[in-house]
């Protein structure tokens, strides 16, 4: 019996060869100014970046920094993989969920991700074991978009919810802010950047 897990997977795989394509008005025009925010706040030599996809955070990888990425979906791998091969990339790829990683406990400095918790089909339990894998006093850095704190918007998004996680196996209105602070950290924030829609948040073990 197929979870979860395996039926976004496979939405992931199918889209894999036309993900650049249809991101690419909102990459341009939004998400790599974020993730330059994002990596400007890496600490630490040994990171781990979750839901690595076609590989589009490569650019922004420290100089000097150990990095292991991993994504669930085969195919989005392979692209990450091509790319990392073109640009001479120094990272450690790996095919794994999520939602039970396959590291020690108390192992990276940063880990770090970007619009990877509209897919994960339990996030809480996803940001647990990031939580677990993280050292003490390390950081977990994330970039999403959220449910909008617009109350006639976030109708709107819950309405048409269920189509974009047919589709493509994201969902769009997810409160990832308040799944973090449920998750066990010191302490999290917002980068007061933030808008009602993307959130940088910053989380403490």
């Amino acid at each position: 019996m197929k979870t979860d897990s395996d039926l976004i997977k496979k939405k992931y795989d199918r889209i894999a060869p036309y993900f650049e394509m249809m991101e690419a008005m909102m990459e341009g025009l939004f998400f790599r100014s974020w993730r330059k925010k994002l990596w400007s706040k890496v600490e630490g030599h040994h990171i781990l970046e979750v839901g690595v996809g076609t590989g589009k955070n490569f650019e922004y990888y420290p100089d000097e920094a150990r990095i292991t990425a991993i994504d669930f979906s085969t195919e989005m791998l392979k692209l990450a993989k091509d790319r990392q091969t073109k640009k001479a990339i120094k990272v450690d790829l790996d095919l794994m969920d999520i939602q039970t990683l396959a590291f020690a406990n108390n192992s990276f400095d940063t880990v770090i991700a970007s619009f990877v918790f509209c897919s994960v089909p339990q996030p809480l339990k996803g940001l647990k074991e990031l939580h677990r894998v993280c050292k003490p006093g390390g950081q977990v850095l994330l970039l999403e978009h959220v449910i909008s704190s617009n109350a006639l918007l976030a109708k709107l998004m819950n309405f048409i919810n269920p189509i974009v996680l047919n589709l493509v196996g994201a969902n769009i209105n997810r409160n990832t802010l308040r799944n973090v602070k449920a998750a066990g950290f010191a302490w999290v924030r917002v980068d007061q950047r933030s808008s009602h829609l993307i959130k940088l948040i910053e989380a403490r073990k």
